[in-house]
């Protein structure tokens, strides 16, 4: 009796998450366009003519980075959701120009561009001008997660690449790691994600590494209050950060316990104290957010299968797959002339 109530709190959330997603297609059948919402417009064999090879190739491409630099999984998956929380998954963080989402203060961590880029130029090379930026990218988060120990989704295809990247966008809604718990179920809200997706693809800190600065403020000077952030254990404060973080560039394992496999201890760390981002800690102690913590930290099965769908929800958020909308870039960082 003691796991039956956060089973089934998981279980039944997961259910209706696969109901309405089924639903969503389901709905919407081979009516006009407009009537369709644009991911139904994509689909699992949109390359099946044009570039059967382009599965493969992103594979072996993401699995060939990661052997070198096994730290390159978590940075793929944060910078496709950089992509996806702005203007949709349009690979608008991608674009290399003055003022793009690339060049903002929010995006200076983010790593991972040049394995998107090797992976363009060999698909330009075999699919010429046929293999959008937005998929690569979203398949490669899938390949990085997989590798990574985490669960295998379909990926469906058909995203086109946006020409807009603005910078003041980048630096006004991505999340930086000290927002309030309400405006990230807003931010998630507004992208048609709901409280189980936040937490649950919060969990992708499991792999992750953080800078010393996304979170100092919590070491010594908590709002303000010239003292140490009181959610955050004192003993991981005292015996491990203050020593690991003598710099703002520094860099720390937001899993303390098991930094480099993709399990739930992410979740088990909250019920400790030992969130590293604020944000990540107030998953816990937030009464609307907390339940769900509690179910993944102690079902693995749960994390892993949800993670699956609501990545799938992710890189469905505002996708461009009308005739009229994007392109398809033959440079990942730059729209096409």
């Amino acid at each position: 009796m003691k796991m039956g109530i956060s089973t089934l709190l998981g279980l039944l959330v997961l259910t209706l998450e696969l109901f309405m997603s089924f639903n969503v297609s389901a709905a919407n059948p081979v009516k006009g366009t407009k009537q369709v919402p644009a991911e139904a417009l994509l689909s699992f064999n949109h390359y099946i003519k044009t570039c059967p090879q382009a599965e493969g190739i992103i594979q072996q491409k993401v699995g060939d980075w990661l052997q070198k630099d096994f730290t390159l999984a978590a940075s793929i998956i944060r910078l496709h959701f950089h992509d996806c929380v702005l203007r949709g998954c349009d690979a608008s963080i991608l674009l290399n120009h003055q003022g793009s989402e690339r060049r903002a203060f929010a995006s200076n961590t983010l790593r991972g561009f040049q394995v998107i880029d090797d992976i363009k130029a060999e698909l330009e090379r075999q699919c010429p001008k046929t293999v959008s930026c937005a998929d690569i990218l979203t398949a490669a988060t899938r390949d990085a997660t997989i590798i990574a120990g985490g669960p295998f989704w379909e990926v469906p295809f058909g995203r086109k690449d946006g020409k807009i990247s603005i910078a003041r966008e980048a630096d006004e809604k991505v999340p930086q790691g000290h927002e309030n718990i309400t405006a990230l179920i807003q931010l998630f809200q507004e992208k048609g994600l709901n409280m189980l997706d936040l937490v649950t693809l919060s969990g992708a800190h499991t792999i992750g590494r953080s800078t010393c600065y996304a979170f100092k403020q919590r070491l010594s000077n908590f709002n303000g209050t010239g003292r140490p952030d009181p959610s955050l254990n004192s003993m991981y404060l005292n015996n491990f950060l203050k020593k690991k973080c003598q710099n703002d560039s520094d860099l720390v394992f937001l899993d303390a316990v098991t930094p480099k496999a993709f399990d739930t201890q992410f979740y088990t760390n909250l019920n400790k104290k030992l969130g590293l981002l604020s944000t990540d800690q107030l998953l816990k102690s937030d009464v609307r957010t907390g339940p769900f913590v509690a179910a993944m930290a102690s079902q693995p099965f749960l994390f892993e299968s949800q993670f699956a769908v609501s990545m799938v929800k992710l890189g469905n958020v505002e996708v461009l797959t009308r005739p009229n909308e994007g392109e398809i870039r033959v440079n990942c960082n730059f729209v096409n002339a």
